[in-house]
């Protein structure tokens, strides 16, 4: 399959780096510190949803400012011990794109996004992060700033994710989606093209823009 495209958007974690394992150890303190239930815990979806998502359906709204920046502290500090690995193919597939054809599109705060980010040597021209929508994934509103950010047509956007969330809103934006089985099985994961990571692609830039190619 090849799809061609004028920008490539990006989700951060399970997508370019690896944080699961940082991101499981630091919600898991974080719902110890707040009393949560194991049984109430397992219930929320945590990837591909931002903080305030996840805290509100756990908290009392007035707790949920002080646990949304506690849960941020907590994965910030967390980033050298494993927080930001880069996955198969990210590198490659980056460093083949023009700086304003590609953009990091995250449900992760600025300071945690820019924190994993700096970690794995990634430095996007135009990120998008929690701060930045009112709505989070899996409503279009990120990548939809995205693409008016990158001046390019939705239709002519393709998303890279690898959480349900993530590609709900791809779809809902009017995207071409592409799912990476890096945190969830394929069969999970409802999209135009399933692939096990960033490797499984190649990518060829020219002037009409940029044409995506799984590789045999």
């Amino acid at each position: 399959m090849t799809i061609h495209a004028q920008a490539l958007l990006f989700d951060n974690d399970g997508t370019l780096v690896s944080s699961l394992e940082s991101v499981r150890r630091c919600w898991t303190r974080w719902a110890e510190e707040f009393g949560i239930t194991a049984e109430d815990f397992a219930r929320v979806e945590l990837h591909g949803r931002t903080a305030v998502a996840i805290a509100a359906d756990l908290l009392p709204a007035d707790v949920v400012p002080a646990a949304v920046a506690r849960i941020e502290a907590l994965e910030v500090e967390d980033v050298p011990n494993g927080g930001a690995a880069l996955l198969p193919g990210t590198r490659d597939l980056l460093d083949a794109l023009p700086a304003d054809r590609w953009a990091v599109v995250t449900s992760a705060t600025r300071r945690l996004a820019e924190a994993r980010l700096a970690h794995a040597g990634i430095l996007p021209k135009t990120l998008v992060v929690a701060e930045d929508v009112t709505r989070g994934k899996p409503d279009p509103e990120p990548y939809l700033l995205a693409a008016r950010q990158l001046g390019v047509d939705p239709a002519d956007c393709v998303v890279f994710e690898d959480a349900p969330a993530g590609l709900q809103a791809g779809r809902a934006a009017g995207m071409i989606t592409v799912a990476l089985a890096t945190t969830h099985q394929a069969h999970e994961l409802d999209a135009d093209l399933v692939v096990s990571d960033l490797s499984a692609l190649s990518a060829l830039v020219s002037d009409g823009g940029v044409e995506i190619s799984a590789r045999a």
